[in-house]
């Protein structure tokens, strides 16, 4: 009967020594999400699909739009207001901006956190666009981008004009939700 116990022991032993060590491992990171469905505006027709990754302190940005002026240039924002309830994009109100900064490129450090590149259209009037950008978050906080609006532009965003890059009318409309 000892021998029996001491087995049975041996083998808990062993169960709780692996237990503890899963434990003590590191769980891979979870992948945080968001994801936004472009709808057209009165009287458009460009509708796309974006997602949103947090990929350690940078956001990668999956952007696949179609029903663009073909071989054009459409700016690519995201807004404050996370509402396209008004038809024209306008309830989405203006660029996200956190952290008070003038509109500006997208690869500068001074700039809204909601300024992206543009998309390029091809001859076809799709649009494809990857980026990673440092200025917003999908993780909670005041750079996140859950609950704020994506618009997709007419013209294409210069960059220089205040406060939004003289990017015309609203084509697209949606609204980032985690997941």
């Amino acid at each position: 009967m000892y021998a029996i116990k001491r087995i049975t022991l041996g083998r808990l032993v062993a169960v709780l020594s692996i237990a503890t060590f899963a434990a003590c491992q590191t769980a891979p990171p979870e992948v945080v999400m968001a994801t936004a469905g472009l709808k057209p505006t009165k009287g458009n027709k460009t509708h796309g699909e974006v997602t949103f990754e947090q990929v350690g302190n940078k956001v990668r940005v999956v952007a696949q739009v179609i029903g663009l002026k073909p071989n054009q240039e459409h700016g690519f924002h995201v807004h404050e207001a996370g509402d396209c309830s008004s038809g024209d994009g306008m309830s989405a109100k203006g660029h996200f901006n956190p952290r008070g900064k003038p509109h500006g490129h997208y690869g500068t450090p001074e700039r809204h956190a909601g300024d992206m590149p543009n998309l390029k259209a091809d001859a076809k009037g799709r649009a494809r666009l990857t980026v990673e950008l440092d200025t917003l978050t999908v993780t909670p906080g005041p750079a996140s981008v859950i609950g704020k609006g994506l618009i997709v532009h007419a013209q294409p965003d210069d960059y220089k004009s205040q406060p939004v890059g003289n990017a015309g009318a609203r084509l697209a409309c949606a609204v980032i939700q985690a997941g």
